[in-house]
């Protein structure tokens, strides 16, 4: 077996990260999405983050991608130009190995080198289990907006966690994304 190894994502790489994010959004409330994205779809989304400069790594193993994780801008507006947030999914029958926490600290060193501030990330109230994730990474829930979400028949609750990452007095270099004018 060949030892698994995070990387960056390639267009290639669209089909796993759409398997996985797919069976999460069937089967979980990971994603508030109600109904599979298509590939179309997905490689839209994957060309717009890689013209954007934003990461997409994946976790690879044996030529299988695993898992998969990015960031980009949290909300459009330039007062929040300093934070991100992030996702991370990680294929079915291979949570708790792991894989997450790989992906998340280079996911979260790519955003400290690049000068990002904060990181956020929109984790299901009710999913025990990436809240602890999270907080083993040292975000801190910070919010808990009742009922914003519905799905498989019942309202959601949504946690917001957030990790600050310094980032102050950071150069950054002119071509990141921090630095690129958002629409």
């Amino acid at each position: 077996m060949t030892p698994s190894r995070v990387r960056p994502a390639t267009r290639a790489d669209v089909p796993a990260l759409l398997e996985i994010y797919n069976h999460a959004v069937l089967h979980t409330t990971a994603s508030y999405d109600l109904e599979a994205v298509s590939l179309d779809t997905r490689l839209a989304w994957f060309d717009h983050k890689q013209a954007a400069g934003w990461p997409v790594l994946v976790l690879e193993e044996s030529g299988e991608v695993l898992g998969w994780a990015t960031y980009g801008p949290f909300r459009e507006k330039p007062g929040y130009a300093q934070t991100v947030e992030h996702s991370v999914y990680i294929r079915e029958g291979r949570r708790g190995a792991g894989l997450g926490r790989r992906l998340m600290l280079a996911l979260i060193a790519d955003a400290r080198a690049r000068g990002f501030h904060v990181m956020l990330g929109g984790v299901d109230a009710d999913n025990v289990g990436s809240l602890a994730f999270h907080a083993r990474l040292g975000f801190v829930q910070v919010a808990r907006f009742r009922q914003v979400g519905r799905k498989f028949g019942r309202w959601l609750d949504l946690a917001f966690v957030q990790l600050l990452l310094g980032g102050e007095g950071v150069e950054v270099p002119p071509g990141s994304p921090r630095n690129l004018t958002r629409r």
